[in-house]
């Protein structure tokens, strides 16, 4: 039978284990002849597993305490190092452990990363796999593990008593050796395993290993300004004060990241977020209707001095404004037009936001495709905005040539485009939950192994690699992180390089460069890129924009606003949150919209027409805080054999409004026949677009009525009365001077007395109204709301 003595660490000799077997056979005799009776009463014996059932018991009842190994100090030990094991032991059965014993059990040296791969994924405790016990007083003991109770334990065991041999790397177990009532015999009852690497000193030759450090967040600002002349940007939240604020996630990215060498890989927008807040900016409501002051402008100004601080002589890359979804344009986007344009305007506006705000030059000819994951379609949109490196992933460039070691980084792909391919293995270390200690250990070891074994596998050839790790570290990831690069920077086995040298680190010939073909593209995540609908309603926002812009006199006050919200709809962050992406993008769309609706006519009423000419006003209401321009007014008639607008069927006549008023505008019309016309106004851009919604109403034209006729004809007889009096007049006149005259005298005067004034001649009556002016008014009157 294979009792616990079986397990290296506590096994007897082969004498010992012979003798039990024996008295066991020699037991089993008599109880053969009362089995039926003996079968009704347990046996201890009974429960002991056999020698071919050992492995499998000791996989499952190992489970029985939880081991949680919390901390390894020091991570990457050195000669005359002492190696502390902390951590805590649950007893989860329903019985209690007697005799617990908590040991370290250090295994052979293991051979490759696929071991480590292996090892990592194991459960619970294997014989012969797992190790011996390191024994003597390098334990730590407890008379009894009550059920459901936690108890501490710390072990300190000094380098040399590990018998550590040739560098490597070491796979380091915690068991937790004990008795139950159900199985009286020591046993191990829980286990946990990690790895120790181990180098004696330092490499000869070291592998130069570039960390990427993501300062990336989410979309927080929308297109909203105030109206003031400071345009008081509003967010959608303040939840990035929050990171921003000590203990914070972006916080202890900074915090973190100033103390190591890496490359800072920054997303302009969170740059200029930041630097919104750090003036008077407004939050929405929960219910959107309104906004409140926003109050992280403390945190903020903190932050951003620091970060300029930190980064003023180091490398900065510069994504896209807004880290925009690569995969998503390629695949659902670049067939929309205007879509690539995005992009390239994009890469242009965040390599001028850090420049502006941090005072650094950045590199902005890197592509991040989401997870580097790669297909043909990703790297002809990536290199279409300017991009000349793309940052892939190991296991999406897969190698093909089963290399023993891992090549370096860079990769020609093609087309003058080169590959930075990061590792993998080293780049998803820290992408699960490491709020816990022992999870956090348990990464940071890990990949400490990893890196350790890539320098391993070729001492004597240097390797250049990257590590890319997830965009948006939780404060726990970058804890994690931050302690497994700290290791890495005593200059052990790794020398830190920034991401441009990688890219020129010369590639290795045997390494792939074929980009996977698009069915290889991972599914997973595909389903998580923003559909082509996304993209036609962002080109919609964009359009509306672009007409908008034309009739503004400041247009730059919604072009920068709106053209990074724009942006922003195509951002990464929106991965796996389809109904936020919707929603952030028809918020921007609507209050476009409810810009564009504050130019408009004033709704008019139908009017008549009496006589054959007259001016018609069509007033414009600008609501908006700057004047609009550049736009023209048409009034059009749908019947001018009727009615004329001008000379012809329409006429156009340019318009100017300041903010905040209106203005009527004046059209001089001619009407033809009697009867009701509809006419139309509508407002046009410069370039022919229409502006805004049409006003229609109809011009009803009367005829001459009666009374008018009548009173027309009295004016007209009154005039031929007065013009027969006056000719009476005037023949009465005559006819008495003549007969009044003398004859002529001697001197040939007249018989009329010198200096006689002649009689006084009526003068043409003067008209009672002026006659009617044909011009047209003047469209230049303004009228204040």
């Amino acid at each position: 039978m294979a009792e616990a003595a079986d397990f290296p660490g506590t096994s007897p000799s082969p004498a010992r284990r012979w003798l039990r077997r024996t008295a066991a056979l020699l037991a089993g005799a008599p109880l053969l002849t009362g089995m039926l009776q003996l079968s009704a009463e347990p046996t201890a014996h009974a429960a002991a597993p056999s020698a071919d059932a050992g492995a499998a018991a000791d996989a499952t009842g190992s489970n029985t305490v939880d081991v949680s190994l919390n901390k390894l100090t020091p991570t990457a030990p050195s000669d005359g190092d002492t190696v502390t094991v902390s951590g805590t032991v649950t007893n989860e059965g329903k019985q209690a452990v007697t005799g617990a014993e908590v040991g370290l059990r250090l295994g052979p040296v293991l051979n490759g990363r696929g071991q480590i791969d292996s090892a990592a994924k194991r459960t619970g405790y294997q014989a012969g796999a797992d190790g011996t016990e390191v024994g003597g007083k390098y334990v730590k003991k407890f008379s009894k593990l009550a059920p459901g109770i936690r108890q501490d334990f710390s072990i300190s065991v000094p380098v040399k008593a590990l018998d550590l041999g040739a560098d490597g790397v070491y796979q380091l177990g915690v068991s937790l050796t004990g008795r139950t009532a159900a199985q009286p015999w020591s046993q191990v009852l829980g286990f946990e395993r990690t790895f120790l690497p181990w180098q004696s000193g330092a490499a000869d030759t070291k592998t130069k290993t570039t960390y990427l450090w993501p300062l990336i967040s989410t979309a927080h600002l929308t297109a909203e300004t105030g109206s003031d002349e400071q345009q008081t940007p509003v967010f959608t939240d303040d939840d990035l004060a929050k990171e921003l604020a000590p203990g914070g996630r972006l916080e202890q990215m900074l915090s973190l990241g100033s103390e190591l060498d890496v490359t800072w890989v920054i997303d302009p927008d969170l740059l200029a977020s930041v630097d919104a807040m750090t003036r008077n900016y407004r939050v929405q409501t929960a219910d959107g209707k309104s906004t409140t002051a926003g109050k992280g402008q403390a945190v903020a100004k903190e932050w951003l001095n620091k970060l300029e601080q930190t980064v003023k002589d180091e490398k900065v890359v510069a994504l896209p404004f807004a880290d925009p979804d690569l995969a998503s344009l390629a695949h659902n986007g670049k067939t929309v037009t205007g879509s690539l344009g995005q992009l390239k305007d994009a890469t242009v506006s965040g390599a001028l936001a850090v420049d502006s705000i941090l005072h650094v030059k950045p590199q902005s000819d890197f592509a991040w495709p989401v997870d580097g994951a790669l297909d043909p379609s990703i790297v002809d949109v990536s290199t279409s905005a300017g991009a000349h490196t793309v940052i892939a992933r190991s296991d999406s460039l897969r190698e093909r040539n089963a290399l023993p070691y891992t090549p370096n980084a860079a990769r020609p792909i093609g087309g003058g485009t080169t590959a930075v391919v990061a590792d993998a293995r080293l780049s998803t270390a820290f992408q699960g939950d490491m709020t816990g200690a022992e999870s956090s250990t348990l990464a940071v070891q890990e990949f400490l192994a990893q890196s350790l074994m890539v320098t391993l596998q070729d001492p004597d050839k240097q390797r250049s690699i990257v590590v890319a790790p997830q965009r948006m570290p939780s404060a726990s990831q970058a804890q994690a992180m931050a302690k497994a690069l700290t290791t890495l920077s005593d200059d052990r086995w790794s020398q830190p390089q920034d991401l441009s040298a990688a890219a020129k680190a010369k590639p290795d010939p045997a390494a792939t460069t074929q980009v996977p073909s698009a069915s290889a593209y991972p599914a997973a995540l595909r389903k998580q890129e923003l559909p082509k609908s996304a993209f036609k309603s962002i080109q919609n926002t964009q359009n509306k924009l672009n007409r908008f812009q034309t009739i503004l006199s400041e247009p730059d006050r919604v072009i920068t606003p709106f053209g990074r919200a724009i942006d922003r709809e195509m951002s990464t962050s929106w991965r796996g949150r389809a109904a936020e992406a919707a929603t952030f993008r028809q918020g921007v769309e609507s209050y476009l919209t409810t810009l564009i609706d504050q130019v408009a006519l004033i709704k008019k009423s139908d009017a008549k027409l009496s006589g054959r000419s007259a001016t018609i006003p069509v007033t414009v209401q600008n609501n908006l805080v700057q004047g609009v321009d550049h736009m023209v007014l048409r009034l059009t008639s749908e019947n001018p054999t009727r009615l004329k607008i001008g000379d012809r069927a329409y006429y156009e006549q340019p318009v100017k409004v300041a903010g905040g008023h209106a203005q009527s505008v004046k059209f001089t019309t001619t009407a033809n026949a009697n009867g009701p016309v509809p006419v139309y106004a509508q407002l046009y851009t410069e370039d022919g677009q229409p502006y805004g919604e049409a006003v229609r109403f109809d011009v009803n034209v009367t005829e001459i009525t009666l009374t008018v006729m009548l009173v027309i004809a009295g004016g007209v007889l009154l005039l031929v009365l007065a013009g027969f009096r006056m000719y009476t007049q005037r023949k009465r006149a005559a006819r008495q001077q003549a007969e009044e005259s003398p004859e002529d005298g001697p001197d040939g005067e007249s018989g009329t007395e010198s200096g006689e004034d002649d009689p006084e001649q009526p003068s043409d009556p003067t008209p009672d109204t002026a006659p009617e002016s044909t011009d047209p008014s003047d469209t230049g009157e303004r009228v204040d709301r």
